[in-house]
């Protein structure tokens, strides 16, 4: 058994399927690539997974036990981390608090501590406030810890939202679209960025990614999905050379 097995889940949204009969498995320390046309379905099968949506169909078990159903924050707390393709962001917080705040489902010093200021809690948050900066020095953005972090580039935010992902200490992370909008430069900085990541952490990894090239080059096999379906998986030179795959998301033209 895998650390994540999802199991022919299937969900319709009003009477409109979006996803059908798909399937998965993620071992520990393992780095999957989801790829597939716009509106294929990739985020929805995030979403299913974390939480935000209870599939219509299907079984979803993280460390061997079912997951359908339950909250995200829940699911969050268990090891299962996220990105989003859409950053959430907030205005008037600074690198570091954002990080920070990512750690409390795990705070234990309770209501008892949050009145009285006890000293397990000032033991516990100045962990908290060490492990983020650790974050920080791991990502390369530690100068930006006191700063505003709408404030800074594209690249240093989407840095800011992967700190904040593992906070939770994730033993598997969801990546939505972690290169979407980034320079050439960016590009290779956040590919540099996952390496470190895993190689530190060991963790596996589920990749949603538009670039051919990141996928190419950081995912052990890849699952192509079109209409909320798995048209194809397997390792990347098979995927690149697949005729339904070409046809459905690549073009007519395979990847140099």
């Amino acid at each position: 058994m895998g650390l994540l097995e999802v199991k022919n889940m299937t969900h319709f949204f009003a009477g409109l399927r979006a996803v059908h009969n798909y399937s998965l498995t993620i071992r520990p320390g393992e780095i999957r690539g989801l790829i597939g046309p716009n509106g294929a379905g990739k985020t929805t099968v995030f979403n299913l997974i974390t939480g935000v949506y209870t599939p219509t169909q299907g079984e979803i078990y993280f460390k061997g036990k079912n997951i359908k159903g339950m909250r995200p924050h829940l699911i969050a707390s268990m090891g299962l981390g996220r990105t989003f393709q859409n950053m959430l962001l907030w205005r008037h917080m600074t690198v570091l608090e954002h990080v920070m705040m990512a750690h409390y489902s795990k705070l234990n010093y309770g209501l008892l501590g949050a009145f009285f200021g006890t000293s397990r809690r000032y033991r516990e948050e100045k962990e908290i406030e060490e492990h983020s900066v650790g974050l920080l020095e791991l990502l390369g953005i530690a100068h930006y810890a006191d700063q505003n972090v709408l404030n800074l580039p594209y690249g240093v935010q989407r840095k800011v939202e992967m700190a904040r992902a593992l906070a939770i200490r994730p033993q598997i992370l969801l990546l939505d679209e972690p290169t979407v909008g980034m320079t050439p430069e960016e590009l290779r900085a956040m590919m540099q960025t996952l390496r470190r990541i895993h190689n530190e952490f060991g963790l596996a990894i589920l990749l949603i990614e538009h670039r051919m090239e990141v996928v190419m080059e950081l995912c052990e096999r890849i699952q192509t999905l079109n209409f909320g379906e798995v048209i194809a998986e397997g390792p990347p030179g098979e995927i690149q050379n697949n005729p339904k795959v070409i046809e459905a998301y690549l073009g007519v033209e395979e990847i140099e």
